[in-house]
């Protein structure tokens, strides 16, 4: 009788925690707006893209991401509806990594559902999954190509390496950021692959696996007018930009060895850096005085990828997004590093302990994610758009500054023009724009102040709890290029205006 109960276990445990999961990553989401700039242009070009127009099919390099929701599009045009998914595609990212190394490292029914709600809670997992960006795409292809390279590094073989080059392939159609997977992939060829990539008749055949998104895609574009080098010029611009933004940033280069590190310290669990500084000691002590290279086991295997996106990104522009795909491999290895330890020098009171700790920490964590992110619900964008069309007759025609987060709440045959400093704010009065929505994400982005504002009365105003939020501004504080300790004390400037939203007439 105990082993049919010991089957149960193993498929209903799991099962529990991934629901839980998903009310957690859903909950209070039809109460929020899309959360910045990019979210809003994303859900506006899956849209055109549903229509054939194909002329941002590769804005920010991510052709592939309006492609697989252009056929939501086809169905409805709320944004919510995108969110949800795209917020449940995160979700199944989690899942199946922790499948992947539940079955590696043979964890039991509870220890798999106790790390998957250990990491699925992960406050900056939780917030990046309530936007509309590649992100959690990114995730989902990440975990195949972290898979595939794992086998293909277990089991050396043409067409493991070739799997591997698939995901990466895919992975880049999606998101340029896995550009960023390239050197750790080069890296772990050079350390554990062999001579196999080496080989002329393999080597062209990775190549032409990479290429052949570029190819495909690049002749969907050029059927709609496109140019054939529009989505090689987006890696052009992010080597050598062009002017600087409307924060006055330049560049993509910033050392800060610190950065991510106090992000997980005073955002994540403070079971992770504990954990993953005393493991990284050790590996030291152990490897390092005897100049040996640790074999490529799973432990090992996941440290490096984490330990190389921390180096990496610790040379670039910071934001908290910049270690997306590394947050779940932290959360994973403290895990197992813990439970590695308590059943060494636990004996049998180890899986008590490591329950325990677990719970806690997960409970810590939910914690956090009410604090930083339920508390900034709901938006207040839809009265705004209310009040507009209870007051203008006909279409509504409205500027904003800086920021889109009006657009999904008003009618498609509405105008929302986005002001991103005074001189466009004047043109857009000259062309007959009569309202202005002072949006306190001029704040968030670092932009200069609407000074010709400043005399005006507002005709209404409206509280936008997120535009408060630190994760918010952390995550464009690659974008205003400012350090962490300056970003969070812009955002406690914001914090002290009781309103986020102003809405003026224009003279």
């Amino acid at each position: 009788m105990v082993q049919p109960a010991s089957r149960s276990s193993t498929f209903w445990l799991p099962l529990l925690a991934l629901a839980a999961l998903v009310a957690v990553r859903l909950h209070g989401l039809a109460l929020a707006a899309l959360p910045d700039y990019d979210s809003v242009r994303n859900w506006e070009i899956v849209r055109e893209v549903a229509t054939g127009n194909l002329q941002n099919l590769f804005h920010h390099g991510s052709p592939g991401f309006s492609l697989v929701y252009a056929p939501v599009a086809w169905l409805t045009a709320d944004y919510r509806v995108f969110q949800h998914l795209n917020a449940l595609v995160a979700v199944a990212a989690l899942a199946w990594l922790v499948q992947f190394v539940a079955r590696e490292v043979r964890l039991a029914a509870w220890e798999t559902a106790l790390l998957l709600l250990f990491a699925g809670t992960s406050v900056f997992l939780t917030f990046s999954g309530r936007d509309f960006t590649a992100g959690s795409w990114s995730l989902l292809l990440f975990v195949g190509l972290l898979q595939a390279q794992y086998r293909r590094l277990q089991h050396p073989s043409r067409a493991a390496l070739l799997r591997a080059a698939v995901w990466l392939a895919l992975g880049l159609s999606i998101n340029y950021k896995f550009l960023l997977t390239l050197p750790i992939l080069l890296l772990l060829e050079l350390l554990y692959g062999g001579r196999l990539l080496w080989q002329p008749r393999t080597l062209l055949r990775v190549v032409a696996v990479l290429l052949t998104p570029y190819a495909v895609l690049g002749l969907l574009g050029m059927a709609d007018g496109v140019p054939w080098y529009r989505w090689e010029a987006v890696y052009y611009n992010l080597v050598f930009p062009g002017a600087s933004n409307a924060a006055g940033r330049a560049g993509h280069l910033r050392f800060d060895g610190l950065y991510y590190l106090r992000f997980l310290w005073d955002f994540e669990s403070p079971m992770l850096l504990p954990v993953l500084a005393v493991a990284a000691g050790w590996l030291l002590w152990h490897y390092g005085r005897h100049l040996k290279l640790p074999r490529v086991a799973l432990l090992w295997y996941l440290a490096v990828w984490a330990g190389c996106f921390l180096l990496g990104m610790s040379l670039l522009l910071k934001a908290p997004r910049g270690l997306l795909l590394a947050y779940p491999l932290f959360y994973l290895l403290a895990f197992l590093l813990l439970r590695w330890a308590l059943r060494r020098w636990s004996g049998r009171a180890g899986p008590m302990l490591l329950a325990g700790v677990a719970v806690l920490a997960t409970g810590f964590n939910l914690y956090r994610v009410q604090q930083e992110i339920y508390a900034y619900l709901p938006t207040h964008y839809g009265q705004v758009a209310a009040w507009l069309h209870q007051h203008q007759p006909g279409p509504v025609q409205v500027a904003s500054t800086v920021s889109l987060g009006l657009c999904p709440f008003l009618q498609d045959t509405d105008t929302l023009a986005v002001a991103m400093n005074e001189a466009q704010l004047q043109n857009l009065r000259q062309q007959g724009y009569r309202f202005v929505l002072l949006d306190g994400a001029w704040r968030v982005a670092g932009a200069a102040p609407f000074t010709s504002l400043a005399h005006h009365t507002p005709v209404a105003t409206w509280a936008e709890p997120l535009l408060t939020s630190p994760l918010l501004f952390l995550e464009h504080s690659e974008y205003t290029g400012l350090g962490y300790s300056a970003t969070l004390a812009r955002q406690r400037v914001a914090r002290l205006d009781s309103v986020q939203l102003r809405l003026y007439r224009l003279p």
